[in-house]
């Protein structure tokens, strides 16, 4: 699997397009992309390495994830995959923008439902994902074991976790997961984040201050 991270938005938000390198599919991850100068990013991305845009997944719905959800969706008409659970926070995005004032046009609902062992084809890649709660209620995270690769959105950070102050959050399920699903993974394993720069489950385990 390749993957490629883009900082986008007021709130400093990694979007991630993903490959496979013998087919050129792509999906693109959390697509925070906030102005024209961002798509056009992501769009020159795709074209000048002729990518062919397959999946939008997303970790969770928060409004900094999802701001150029409806792009993607004009742009190349992708099936959108989240988790039941956070329909409430693509709902609520509307509400949150105007609060802290940033111009948001509203994301399209998922057309498919995420769920914990799910193994989704992108290409010749198979992404597991698993069910990471705490952070929002319906956070998953994308593992490639092949290349030993995890988008895991906002649950763990280089030295912190996801803040649970949020509706719907939950500190104690958060930790209690990143330790099921993500510490359960070998030590190599590279985790990249919704916020910051990429980790790995080994340096954690050791560094992170929460556990």
């Amino acid at each position: 699997m390749q993957i490629q991270g883009f900082t986008f938005n007021p709130l400093s938000e990694n979007t991630y397009i993903i490959w496979c390198e013998n087919t050129l599919a792509c999906a693109i991850v959390d697509a925070g992309m906030y102005n024209s100068s961002e798509y056009h990013q992501v769009q020159q991305f795709i074209e000048d390495r002729q990518l062919q845009p397959q999946l939008l997944l997303g970790t969770h719905g928060h409004i900094d994830h999802i701001f150029g959800n409806w792009w993607v969706k004009q742009q190349y008409n992708l099936p959108y995959y989240l988790h039941k659970d956070d329909i409430a926070m693509i709902e609520r995005s509307t509400t949150m923008a105007d609060l802290w004032n940033l111009a948001y046009t509203p994301s399209p609902l998922p057309d498919v439902f995420l769920e914990h062992g799910n193994i989704l084809k992108l290409g010749d890649l198979d992404l597991e994902v698993r069910f990471v709660p705490g952070h929002a209620p319906g956070h998953v995270i994308f593992i490639h074991h092949n290349s030993k690769q995890v988008l895991v959105g906002d649950t763990i950070f280089q030295g912190s976790i996801g803040r649970t102050d949020l509706p719907g959050g939950n500190h104690e399920l958060l930790l209690q997961k990143i330790q099921s699903e993500i510490f359960s993974l070998p030590d190599d394993f590279q985790l990249f984040s919704g916020h910051g720069p990429a980790t790995t489950v080994g340096f954690e385990k050791l560094h992170n201050p929460f556990f």
